[in-house]
């Protein structure tokens, strides 16, 4: 196959994967965070992510409230888009596999507060705070900004925690490239 070829297949393996795995770690954080679950986008969430699930669930149990089902099956996801990813480049698979997986998934996790973050805050200017939809977005990220903002109270009415998280999930996240 052509290097090209190879690209492609690799780019479409991993927005692929990257979509269902998303999926599955929000609608975990949702739950994790006690999200209204009437919501569209959550509703959405459970019907796609429940074929897969529901049948975990049988075999895995929560654990402290959280859905343990849902980790493995976002780490079962991630593991096979590396293995096929390593296939198809004919990389040798190492027993490396199920760390790198954590690491990515570590990774996305990061990613997906850093965007919630500066889409809330780009939200606060143009909606109201009923806004069902800045509702679930401020329940989804307001468990990172809350410990910033006993730290660092409101300076001259300005939030400056979701700046102040927005810098440390940028450190975390090029920290942890150095272990990828």
């Amino acid at each position: 196959m052509s290097l090209t070829l190879l690209n492609i297949i690799q780019f479409l393996l991993n927005t692929l994967f990257g979509i269902y795995i998303v999926a599955v770690m929000l609608r975990f954080l949702l739950q994790w965070v006690k999200a209204d679950f009437y919501h569209p986008f959550c509703q959405l969430l459970m019907k796609v992510t429940n074929p897969p699930l529901l049948p975990l669930r049988k075999i895995i149990p929560g654990w402290f409230g959280l859905d343990m089902a849902a980790v493995v099956l976002m780490l079962i996801l991630q593991c096979a888009q590396l293995a096929l990813i390593a296939w198809l480049f004919q990389y040798p698979l190492n027993s490396w596999l199920i760390t790198l997986g954590l690491l990515k998934l570590l990774q996305m996790v990061l990613n997906l507060y850093f965007f919630a973050i500066i889409l809330r805050a780009i939200a606060s200017w143009f909606s109201d705070s009923n806004n069902p939809n800045a509702r679930l977005l401020n329940q989804l990220t307001e468990p990172v900004l809350r410990p910033v903002r006993r730290v660092l109270p409101p300076f001259s009415g300005i939030d400056l925690s979701p700046l102040v998280v927005l810098i440390l999930l940028q450190v975390a996240s090029i920290g942890l490239q150095t272990f990828m």
